[in-house]
């Protein structure tokens, strides 16, 4: 039986700190994302993208730049996610900036407690993403997204799947973290996240790192792939706008999603901060696509079932 498939565009950047990335979803389908997963053997609709309110640019209040807007954003993404998932259907959220993770991991975490799953969630990310109010450089919330699916953030967001907290740190898995701020590293420890950051994979490398993140995964596990394309060196996928030297190669990249990929347990899967305004001929939309195949079972070897 094809594996189901729906692609969801949220086209904002209400979250970030540059503008841009409100293009990723038009940059991943030029780079040709369904036709691969159809290839894959992938029935694939596209829902075409949701709609929000535009991006005021403005400062931030009270800790937080453009909370309305986000909000309303991930209302949207949360209908939309729970939506392809109680039909059975396996959601792709093309972002957008990752302050929309909020509404696609609620829905998630939302629908494992109705069928009874347990939920793992990697967040594939050069950053930690566990900023609030009180810690942020920037107010940007898209810095924010695991400490409000932790339960630490403004109301609206926190409640949005219904459940306070959404999800519990120890259900997250954090690969490729190399920039945290200094109040967020402390928090990230008080609070118990797992981070595999790039010196525990540079010391201990890939495969290990993946054969952790992945333990104790089974048949009642929803596993849930938020996948920032910053994780990745810049040298590999220049266009993003919060770029940090000494990502992930583009083998490590590989050799993480088709770790995935044998897991059999991907049911969902974020696709963040792409930033076309940045890229150079759609570079890093094609490596993306590249590595999204890899999930579905794309392998570089020919390897005997």
């Amino acid at each position: 039986m094809p594996r189901l498939v729906s692609l969801i565009g949220a086209p904002t950047d209400v979250g970030a700190g540059a503008r841009g990335v409100s293009m990723g979803p038009e940059a991943l389908r030029v780079a040709n994302l369904q036709p691969v997963l159809e290839r894959l053997g992938c029935q694939v609709l596209d829902r075409g993208n949701l709609n929000g309110p535009p991006n005021p640019w403005q400062a931030p209040v009270d800790g937080y730049r453009h909370l309305s807007e986000v909000v309303a954003w991930n209302r949207e993404v949360h209908t939309a996610v729970y939506h392809e998932l109680q039909a059975g259907r396996l959601p792709i959220l093309l972002g957008g900036d990752h302050c929309l993770g909020i509404g696609s991991i609620s829905a998630v975490a939302r629908h494992c407690r109705e069928q009874g799953k347990k939920l793992r969630v990697l967040w594939l990310d050069a950053h930690a993403d566990f900023n609030t109010s009180l810690i942020t450089p920037s107010g940007n919330i898209h810095g924010m997204p695991v400490a409000c699916l932790c339960g630490h953030g403004p109301a609206p967001l926190v409640e949005l799947g219904g459940h306070v907290p959404a999800i519990q740190p120890s259900w997250v898995r954090q690969i490729g973290i190399r920039s945290v701020d200094e109040g967020e590293k402390r928090f990230v420890h008080e609070m118990g996240l797992e981070v595999f950051d790039m010196r525990y994979i540079d010391e201990m490398g890939m495969r290990h790192t993946m054969e952790l993140a992945l333990a104790m995964l089974d048949a009642h596990t929803h596993l849930h792939v938020s996948f920032d394309v910053d994780f990745l060196d810049p040298d590999v996928a220049p266009g993003v706008g919060t770029t940090v030297r000494g990502g992930p190669t583009y083998r490590e990249a590989q050799l993480c999603m088709e770790m995935i990929a044998d897991s059999g347990r991907l049911g969902s899967l974020d696709v963040m901060e792409l930033n076309p305004a940045l890229d150079v001929r759609n570079q890093t939309a094609e490596v993306a696509v590249e590595l999204i195949a890899s999930l579905f079972g794309k392998s570089t070897l020919m390897r005997r079932g």
